[in-house]
């Protein structure tokens, strides 16, 4: 299932700012942490992948993540 976001631009006098927001139920699929470093790579003109810049920590084989307290 996709998840249809629209692409946002502020212009400003001397600069634009592009942003894309993420939708509830991806971010918390994917454990997002606020604060959390990503990285956006271009795969193609077509393909925008979105990375962590680390990987998480585990805390079994099963790989689920690790919690913060």
């Amino acid at each position: 299932m996709g998840y249809p976001t629209k692409v946002q631009l502020i212009q400003r006098q001397d600069s634009q700012q592009w942003y894309i927001n993420f939708p509830a139920p991806l971010a918390q699929a994917m454990e997002f942490e606020k604060g959390e470093v990503i990285e956006w790579v271009i795969q193609d003109k077509h393909t925008l992948v979105l990375q962590r810049r680390e990987k998480r920590r585990t805390e079994s084989a099963g790989g689920q993540a690790k919690k913060k307290r």
